[in-house]
């Protein structure tokens, strides 16, 4: 297998899984920038480099970091941001954007891909969808994660640009399961189902998602909110047959000790992802003449939970 050449690459949102991301790529060769907000975060990666501890051990890689983005052309840039924070991202790349940059967006839950879209050419922008990582960062310029399944990218247009295909082996160079679908839609419904069963159930009830699973309360109220979002995704045409069910035992069976981002954020003090999340799914259903309740009442008890503790 030939190894695809260094590219300049920035990292846009240095949290928990932008820095799986760029620790990896740099590692590869990739010469890696990094951006985000959190000045002691930025200053610890430039001093004593990015340590990331996953299932392969501990590893230190050492790139670039700021906490605005530089006037330096890259050749991609990843926007691995929370959801919610997507566009106004996007909105500030300018400085990083050549005439051949590619971008590509990984967020959880759906909608963000569309506010990105709205400052870059949806013609050069893939969508990811990243599975089974369990990434969390324990403290300035350290993250751990419980695994690493799988990453996917797809055209954001649907249309076969950018070269996804190329966007794959760049991240396969680097040691990722990651492959071009043409699909992207059925693969973020898929994780969608799945972020939908344990998102709200986790963070309302602080608990990991084997703790929900096992739960004969909240086990339940799981699996209802993933059965509710396969038939929305099935009526919106979006093209998956599967059992909702099976997928999210399997799922939780895979990380049974792991915490959902909705669930991080909240005991780190942070804006969740909820809206794009459980709160996707009433979402889409009114598109079609259809509600949602579980997952709208999940979204509604995550928001009753973010106001009581900020």
């Amino acid at each position: 297998m030939t190894t695809p050449p260094a590219i300049r690459i920035a990292v846009v949102g240095c949290g928990a899984m932008g820095a799986v991301y760029a620790s990896r790529l740099a590692r590869a060769g990739h010469d890696v920038v990094v951006v985000d907000s959190w000045a002691e975060h930025v200053a610890a990666m430039d001093s004593y480099g990015l340590t990331v501890t996953g299932p392969d051990g501990t590893h230190t890689a050492f790139v670039r970091a700021f906490t605005r983005p530089p006037e330096e052309v890259v050749d991609l840039v990843i926007i691995a941001v929370k959801a919610a924070d997507a566009g106004s991202a996007a909105a500030r790349l300018a400085g990083l954007m050549g005439p051949e940059t590619t971008v590509l967006t990984i967020q959880n839950g759906l909608g963000a891909a569309d506010a990105v879209a709205e400052h870059v050419d949806p013609d050069r922008l893939s969508v990811g969808i990243a599975k089974g990582f369990g990434a969390s960062l324990t403290r300035p310029g350290q993250v751990h994660h419980n695994a690493m399944r799988e990453l996917r990218f797809g055209a954001h247009t649907g249309g076969g640009k950018p070269d996804v295909e190329a966007l794959a082996a760049v991240w396969r160079g680097a040691g990722f399961d990651a492959e071009a679908v043409d699909e992207i839609a059925a693969m973020q419904w898929t994780k969608l189902i799945c972020n939908a069963a344990y998102s709200a159930p986790c963070a309302i009830s602080g608990t990991t998602v084997g703790e929900v699973l096992r739960s004969s309360t909240l086990g339940p109220i799981s699996l209802s909110a993933a059965r509710e979002a396969y038939a929305i995704a099935r009526t919106n045409r979006v093209g998956i047959d599967l059992d909702p069910e099976a997928l999210v035992i399997d799922f939780a069976a895979g990380m049974p000790d792991a915490k959902p981002s909705v669930l991080l954020d909240l005991e780190a003090g942070r804006r969740s992802e909820i809206e794009f999340i459980n709160g996707a799914v009433p979402r889409e259903a009114a598109k079609v003449g259809l509600t949602a309740p579980i997952n709208e009442a999940l979204t509604r008890l995550v928001r009753e939970v973010e106001g009581s503790s900020s």
